[in-house]
């Protein structure tokens, strides 16, 4: 594995948090590099040297979060719907900026239409045939992929009003009635 630049990595992140902090406080389309730089504490050049412009930037934003989703996915389908699915919303709430900012206030549509993708992916392989039986395996899955994500907006909304074992335990089983 490359060894990674420190520096590089801190510049990253602090890019992030600041795209993320930002889109908090107004519309995408209203953030300027300069303000992203500003907020990062770095000037402009450093984050043209990592992106193409804060739209490049918002696009690995998401995919990073994705792709974290998809590795995390792997091991956690292995388990139960209440094991799985806490898993994944303690990786929610340590990133409660970022999917705040991109579900609950709307920050990035096509965040919530990427993450839909992605569920929708992965319930595909978790739909019970026999508790199923008559209905449309394309329906199941996006009724509890839309379902996993209304949920997931709206305990994000709320701030987050019950730990995530709470909201997991609620929604796997859910899921387990459902898929």
């Amino acid at each position: 594995m490359p060894k990674v630049d420190r520096r590089i990595a801190k510049s990253q992140e602090a890019i992030k948090k600041a795209v993320i902090e930002l889109m908090s406080e107004k519309s995408f389309d209203d953030i300027t590099i300069q303000q992203i730089a500003d907020r990062a504490n770095l000037n402009r050049a450093t984050i043209y040297l990592h992106y193409m412009d804060k739209y490049d930037l918002l696009d690995k934003l998401m995919e990073e979060h994705i792709l974290n989703l998809r590795e995390t996915s792997e091991w956690a389908c292995e388990k139960e719907w209440v094991d799985a699915t806490l898993i994944f919303f303690d990786y929610f709430k340590s990133n409660y900026l970022f999917f705040s900012t991109m579900l609950a206030s709307k920050g990035a549509p096509t965040f919530r239409s990427k993450f839909l993708d992605f569920l929708i992916e992965e319930f595909k392989d978790e739909v019970d045939k026999g508790k199923n039986q008559g209905l449309s395996e394309d329906v199941v899955v996006k009724f509890a992929a839309n379902a996993f994500v209304g949920v997931l907006e709206s305990w994000l909304k709320d701030e987050m009003p019950s730990p995530p074992e709470s909201i997991a335990k609620e929604l796997g089983i859910l899921l387990e009635r459902i898929v």
